[in-house]
């Protein structure tokens, strides 16, 4: 059967429809989610999701890690699946598109094609991988990492949040620690749909972006160490202030970054102060440094410069410094095939397109260690995200999810 025609496209409102229920399940208190890796809500967004796919007719799949894998059955019993999906946990404070927006993307592919008596020669699997945020146990992307080999299913089970429950505890606990085996299937392909997370797309005015590339990224969890002490008694020459310590430490990531343009970011988004009372020192800070770029010789010197330097820092003010790599992933060039596959669903449907490096990491980095892979971006208004604030429109959502419906449909292949 020939490649389907420009007038194929998906229930653009019942694809919304679904974005807004999954919305209400870990409501946040700004307009967006709260639905956390392991929480009592990621178990109530996965109970409402397996319950969409079953009523779509496909049969469900956990493994160990806690990843779900819907299948919708394809004519060749012998054909490896297409694998189509993302993630369902957010971050504390997240928005309702990201990740949810490929995994109800890649379900309602899956109705679409239901409702239109398609069938394919592959299968085509809908996954909501576990984890991929990182926000409550780092790194980002574990449970797709354990799949490709990266991590071990041991060193996954024991991360542990800043609470100290670990991983492994908690995916018991919530129910949903499958009895798959992690990383047994095999993908004929993987392909994941995204919000861009960034403001290049709608100041370019494109509705599609064609990921060919992903950042590397490097997180650094950096613990100095000082000495308590009274803030109003202890004089400024006797201290031994791991806070300045960490406050030059931030400056000189900023330069860093800067030094390594263009195509390079550096920044600290999470500080934990100890003891974290107004009028003592800190004894202890820990923080984690995120630097990325597309570029590995580049990723490589920014991290040995930072680690470098914080050291020469922490000497000069007799601060202890330890560092510890708790993310990596290095710069991802996703399969050329699938990326024309994207760049052509695009040109079919008529959609303005442009090529596109994701800043942020997603599943499909470590799908590409197993299979070929390839990402799909749409829109999202001001770039904003990992915010509640974070908003797309109805329109870029169905194109985005438009454009995978015909990638999908390409390499599973239409049986007549």
């Amino acid at each position: 059967m020939s490649a389907p025609g420009e007038n194929l496209r998906i229930n653009s409102a019942r694809l919304w429809d679904s974005l807004m229920e999954m919305a209400k399940v870990g409501p946040g208190i700004a307009g967006g989610c709260n639905r956390q890796t392991l929480t009592d809500e990621d178990a109530a967004g996965r109970v409402l999701f397996q319950s969409w796919c079953e009523a779509a007719g496909m049969t469900m799949g956990v493994d160990a890690m806690g990843t779900m894998f819907a299948t919708r059955p394809g004519e060749d019993p012998g054909a490896l699946p297409v694998y189509v999906g993302s993630h369902l946990d957010t971050q504390p404070t997240g928005g309702k598109y990201d990740g949810v927006l490929g995994v109800l993307g890649a379900l309602e592919v899956v109705r679409s094609l239901n409702d239109l008596g398609i069938k394919t020669r592959h299968p085509i699997v809908v996954t909501n991988w576990a984890n991929e945020e990182g926000a409550r146990f780092a790194p980002a992307m574990l449970a797709s990492g354990v799949f490709a080999g990266v991590h071990t299913l041991d060193y996954a089970y024991g991360r542990k949040d800043l609470d100290g429950k670990s991983y492994g505890e908690e995916l018991t606990r919530i129910g949903w620690k499958g009895s798959e085996e992690v990383g047994a299937r095999k993908m004929h392909a993987y392909y994941e749909l995204h919000i861009e997370q960034g403001p290049i797309l709608e100041a370019e005015g494109k509705t599609i972006g064609v990921v060919t590339h992903c950042q590397g990224l490097w997180w650094l969890e950096f613990t100095l160490t000082g000495r308590e002490a009274h803030t109003g008694s202890t004089p400024m020459a006797m201290r031994v202030n791991a806070g300045l310590a960490m406050g030059r430490i931030f400056e000189m990531v900023q330069e860093v970054a800067m030094k390594n343009q263009p195509g390079a970011v550096g920044g600290v988004g999470q500080v934990k102060f100890s003891p974290n009372s107004r009028n003592v020192l800190p004894g202890t800070v820990v923080f984690t440094v995120d630097i990325r770029t597309p570029d590995q010789a580049k990723l490589d010197r920014m991290r040995a410069e930072i680690e470098a330097r914080a050291a020469e820092i922490c000497a000069h003010l007799g601060v202890g410094c330890a560092v510890e790599a708790v993310g990596h992933f290095d710069p991802v060039t996703f399969d050329p095939a699938l990326v024309e596959t994207v760049r052509r669903a695009a040109d079919t449907l008529g959609y303005p397109h442009m090529n596109i490096i994701s800043g942020a990491g997603h599943d499909a980095c470590w799908a590409a260690k197993v299979a070929p892979a390839t990402m799909i971006m749409c829109p999202c208004v001001g770039g904003l995200s990992h915010n509640e604030a974070e908003e797309i429109s109805p329109d870029w959502a169905a194109a985005g999810t438009d454009v995978l419906l015909h990638a999908v449909l390409e390499t599973a292949e239409v049986v007549a």
